[in-house]
């Protein structure tokens, strides 16, 4: 599939892996909230013996999230950092990880306090720099772990040749790809291995549902994670699947609306006199801008922006009316964060001032609400 073919693309969404309720004909997917299927006989079922190991709904979405991000199998896990860490356990102790510098809070937090207790080792570059990557390719380097683009600071990396890069040496690519969503970009197409989501952002969008998805396009891949996704067990359940399926039907028309929104704020903020920054791959003072153009459709729904100081971010935040204080993303509704204090509290100070998280720094998860209301609460906010 192309990544430009909308009609084809909207057809997924809607229709990948999931067929009419064979017994009823109903046209969604109905819940399977059961435990335990009933067998004829010994030895003798119907393709389905345990709920952690088998659920309709939870196949049909990992069929139609595998197909939406043009891979061959999905696995669905209670939470997108479950997801993480079910890809992690394809490694073994002493096995090392280089890592995009900029990643998510809690992905820092799992690899740092937890897995390399395990005794994997993590590296952390600016992938987006591209000759960074390959001097810091060892002889046990096994992933190149990418989140493009990087939350906040939006930095993004050349998908196509940071996969070619790694590949030279026998390293497998895994993408992040929560904050673009397969509307934006398809890591798999451009050359990445794994692909892996939190759920619970742009694919459910409407902030009703806690998952993960991770997507594969090798058969190894595909035997070790469903291995481990009934091994460990921490699937995701028939109602937050129902959830995320009823969410990708409308992925296409909430990320069209999501980037035109997106981008009108990006450009009210950059030229507001009380900004000092904005950050977004839309803006054409963006670093990365002529890269996003090349590898996105669209710039997707995130917006970060520096408000100078952290009273001034307090206030900011406390005056928003419509806008939401909330971390997650990816909803209907617009969310405002303070990324300092939120989603990367868990990143050490001098980590945080390396990367250019401010205290100042504000994030924005735009909304599909009208524009001019969105825009009202900023200027009031900012007043």
């Amino acid at each position: 599939m192309k990544l430009n073919d909308r009609a084809r693309f909207s057809t997924i969404c809607i229709h990948a892996g999931q067929e009419p309720d064979p017994s009823t004909g109903a046209i969604i997917t109905p819940i399977y909230q059961t435990s335990t299927y009933v067998q004829e006989g010994l030895g003798q079922h119907k393709g389905y013996e345990y709920g952690r190991t088998h659920n309709p709904t939870r196949m049909a979405l990992e069929r139609n999230l595998a197909a939406i991000e043009a891979g061959v199998a999905g696995f669905a896990f209670a939470s997108g950092m479950a997801a993480i860490d079910a890809i992690l356990t394809r490694l073994e102790s002493g096995d090392h990880v280089l890592v995009s510098d900029n990643t998510y809070g809690g992905t820092f937090r799992l690899f740092e306090r937890v897995r390399r207790k395990f005794g994997l080792d993590f590296t952390y570059v600016d992938t987006s720099r591209l000759e960074l990557i390959e001097p810091a390719i060892t002889a046990k380097t096994k992933y190149l772990f990418i989140e493009t683009p990087t939350n906040p600071m939006l930095q993004i990396t050349d998908l196509a040749a940071a996969s070619e890069i790694a590949h030279r040496h026998n390293v497998r690519v895994v993408v992040d790809n929560t904050f673009a969503s397969p509307y934006i970009q398809q890591p798999l197409v451009l050359g990445a291995d794994i692909v892996t989501h939190s759920t619970t952002k742009f694919l459910n969008g409407h902030s009703d549902s806690v998952g993960g998805i991770v997507v594969v396009k090798h058969e190894d891949d595909v035997e070790w994670l469903r291995f481990v996704q009934n091994a460990a067990g921490a699937i995701l359940g028939p109602m937050d699947s129902f959830l995320v399926l009823r969410g990708t039907k409308t992925l296409d028309v909430r990320m069209e609306r999501t980037n035109r929104n997106t981008q009108a704020i990006a450009e009210f903020l950059d030229a507001h006199p009380k900004v000092k920054q904005t950050i977004y791959p839309g803006l054409p003072s963006h670093p990365h801008h002529a890269l996003a153009r090349r590898q996105m459709r669209g710039f997707g729904g995130l917006i970060s922006f520096d408000t100078g100081s952290i009273d001034n971010a307090r206030q900011v935040l406390g005056r928003v009316r419509l806008m939401a204080l909330a971390e997650s993303l990816g909803g209907v509704e617009t969310l405002i964060s303070h990324p300092a204090s939120m989603t990367h509290a868990s990143v050490p100070p001098e980590r945080r001032a390396m990367l250019g998280i401010t205290d100042g720094l504000i994030r924005v998860s735009v909304g599909i609400e009208d524009l001019d209301d969105l825009k009202d609460d900023l200027t009031q906010a900012l007043a």
